[in-house]
């Protein structure tokens, strides 16, 4: 629709109104820019500007208007709330129209908009809910005599794309629920459809395994999967729906009218939806909602999901229908939003990585451009696939996000604004550090250096094996590692353990107490339980819960080397690729001379003594979730472990008990549905202990 001339005018465009005011001369200038960008969102997918940039521009207009409304156009992006989507599904209409909200970011704003609202209501204070403001695919659900309908997209506001087939794959959305119960026998239901960070992240480690590029975050994960054809491969992505708004009721002539939004909520709760209830606060007057959204705002990373601020509502119906909405918003609510987490940048040059398992990993290196009060200047671009699949040139304009889980990301690159200037990025096909010819396994996406002498990969191992989770030597961290390794007093880890104490003593900032520490820290490490060995060794594939489940299953590190893939199939935790994984390890000749070497410096290669326990806990599955108040994690499983008790990895059917701490994630969700699985609070878990 835009030529790559007027794409390149509009950017230009962007950037100066970011500065400019509205006048009646440019008035027309800025509504074609906004009309630009809804195109690029809505229409195409695309978008060239993060959301924060689109808001400014579109709230100098909307103040401008206001205070001149004889200059307002019926077809201004004020007055409607977003174009068509494309047509990929059968369109029906919402019996409501889907607004958009209207967004704040400061103090301010907020305080604004209440006095509005309590001037249009006559009321001196007015009581509001605060809840998060999800941040993924807005969806409409239609229930009638107590089953689901119709699930549709948001699409204009007014007709959305009908999705129903995909709805029924999101196992938190119920296909029926006893609205008949309150006297409803229809009802109009509003929500957002998430992939929450868990899911996200395995889902995309899985995709890099298979040699495909992994999705760009989990927003544009849930609207992407939502659009799909194919249901199964929606249900596979293990999206969620959470239902935060009841739009219309059709009551029975004997129904009870809900009278707040409050509870609205508590009644999707307990009607089995996923509502936010438990995140929603009610709160009387505009000071405390400010106190809660700030406070709040510390708490996001923390969340399993992602959400872009909060939102405010007022929390009596009668009270929103007085104050009634405008053709973009309703009045009696409003967003308020987090520090932008999107900010556009330059790709100036790629440096190649070489991790502990020989994988080549490209790393971005851009203009320093803050996002989230966190400037960025690298960004991992995964492996060659990712680079061709988001269309990277060095020289590139390019969109980045800082996710949730504070790791940035490159969203896409913005091909319009080339000049021509720009220079593909070239993969090496030798290791950048040992010149050693990279090999790329059939099936995969990483290209990796088999060379097991790199001192890339030299150093990555050493530097795992020495972390917290694995044999957890304090005061070898990676800065005085690195210097040891430069300086050639470590090569390779069983040296760790006959390190050059004398040579130490005369490197700067090594005194004697540092060194008593250091040395003793090393002669622990020999005592740590096998578990942590095995994970130390930096075996691909193997994690911590692995590398316990290995450990229960033998007497010494050795028995490891006497298992084929058929044995090691059958422990838990173990399947066809961490097997073959395992069997190749133990077969190195190089690693079975680290083993021994280990050994004979005095490091644990064998497993503690089991002690026959007959203990409430024999036998029993235990599987923690959400923080703990009382202790840490690991020393709950210690307890649950040294009762006989056994942990696992995840929720199976294998699962008994799964304790619940404080903000659990999915993990409980997914153990309501599978029979035989109780859940414990953390109180519950300790009161079972002690009897």
């Amino acid at each position: 629709m835009y030529s790559k001339d007027a794409v390149n005018t509009y950017l230009t465009e962007t950037k100066q109104w970011m500065d400019a005011s509205v006048t009646s001369q440019n008035l027309s200038a800025l509504r074609n820019l906004l009309r630009f960008h809804e195109h690029r969102y809505y229409v195409e997918n695309n978008p060239l500007i993060s959301d924060y940039e689109y808001d400014m521009l579109y709230k100098k207009l909307e103040a401008y208007e206001k205070a001149h409304p004889d200059c307002i156009v019926p077809d201004s992006p004020t007055q409607r709330v977003g174009p068509a989507l494309i047509k990929d599904f059968p369109k029906t209409a919402h019996l409501v129209p889907m607004l958009s909200l209207e967004n704040s970011y400061t103090a301010e704003d907020l305080l604004d908009w209440d006095r509005k609202a309590r001037e249009a209501a006559g009321l001196d204070e007015i009581t509001y809910t605060v809840e998060p403001k999800f941040d993924g695919a807005s969806i409409s659900l239609f229930y009638e005599n107590d089953l689901l309908v119709r699930g549709v997209t948001r699409g204009d506001g007014v007709v959305g794309d009908d999705i129903t087939p995909n709805i029924r794959q999101i196992r938190s959305i119920p296909l029926s629920a006893p609205f008949s119960k309150y006297g409803i026998h229809q009802i109009e239901i509003r929500g957002e459809v998430l992939m929450n960070k868990s899911h996200f992240k395995t889902y995309n480690e899985t995709l890099m395994e298979e040699g495909q590029p992994p999705l760009a975050n989990p927003r544009n994960a849930a609207a992407g999967t939502l659009r799909m054809k194919d249901p199964t491969v929606v249900r596979k992505r293990n999206l969620e729906g959470f239902l935060y708004h009841i739009s219309y009721v059709a009551y029975d002539p004997n129904g009870q009218e809900l009278k707040t939004h409050e509870a609205s909520l508590n009644l999707l709760w307990d009607l089995g939806f996923r509502s936010p209830k438990k995140e929603m606060n009610c709160l009387r007057g505009i000071a405390a909602v400010i106190t809660e959204v700030q406070s709040f705002e510390n708490k996001r990373d923390s969340l399993d999901y992602e959400i872009d601020g909060m939102v405010i509502k007022v929390n009596a119906l009668d009270i929103q229908e007085k104050l009634g909405m405008t053709s973009h918003h309703p009045r009696w609510a409003i967003a308020y939003k987090f520090k932008a987490r999107q900010a556009t940048s330059r790709l100036l040059s790629v440096e190649f990585q070489v991790g502990r398992t020989g994988a080549v990993t490209p790393v971005a290196k851009i203009e320093p451009v803050a996002v989230g009060g966190v400037t960025i200047s690298s960004i991992s671009i995964h492996n060659q696939d990712y680079i061709q699949e988001k269309n990277l040139l060095l020289g590139d304009q390019i969109l980045i996000e800082r996710s949730g889980d504070v790791i940035p990301q490159i969203v896409k690159s913005i091909p319009e604004v080339r000049t021509g200037n720009e220079e593909p990025i070239r993969f090496p096909e030798n290791c950048p550090v040992c010149h050693h010819p990279l090999h790329k396994t059939a099936g995969e996406a990483v290209w990796r250096c088999v060379n097991n002498h790199c001192q890339a990969q030299r150093l990555e191992r050493l530097l795992h094996f020495v972390s917290k989770d694995a044999m957890d030597i304090r005061y070898l961290g990676e800065a005085n590692l690195q210097r040891f390794f430069e300086k050639g007093l470590l090569s390779d880890i069983p040296g760790i353990y006959s390190i050059e104490f004398s040579m130490i003593e005369t490197m700067e900032g090594f005194g004697t107490k540092s060194i008593t520490n250091l040395r003793e820290a090393i002669e622990k490490s020999k005592t740590q339980p096998l578990h942590r060995l095995i994970y130390a060794l930096g075996i691909r594939y193997v994690g911590e819960t692995t590398a316990k489940a290995l450990a229960q299953q033998i007497t010494s590190i050795y028995d490891l080397e006497a298992m084929n893939e058929e044995r090691l199939m059958q422990i838990e935790d173990v399947g066809t690729k961490v097997a073959k994984s395992i069997v190749d390890y133990f077969h190195n000749p190089i690693n079975q001379q680290t083993i021994r070497a280990l050994e004979k410096q005095g490091v644990c290669v064998r497993a503690a003594e089991r002690k026959n326990t007959d203990g409430a806990l024999t036998g029993q599955t235990y599987l923690f979730t959400g923080t703990l108040t009382k202790m840490k994690r690991s020393e709950a499983e210690a307890l649950v472990e040294s009762r006989g008790g056994k942990i696992l990895g995840g929720v199976s059917s294998k699962l008994q008990f799964l304790v619940v701490g404080e903000d659990a994630g999915s993990k409980v969700e997914k153990a309501k549905k599978i029979p035989g699985i109780k859940l414990l609070t953390e109180d519950e878990f300790l009161n079972k202990l002690s009897n």
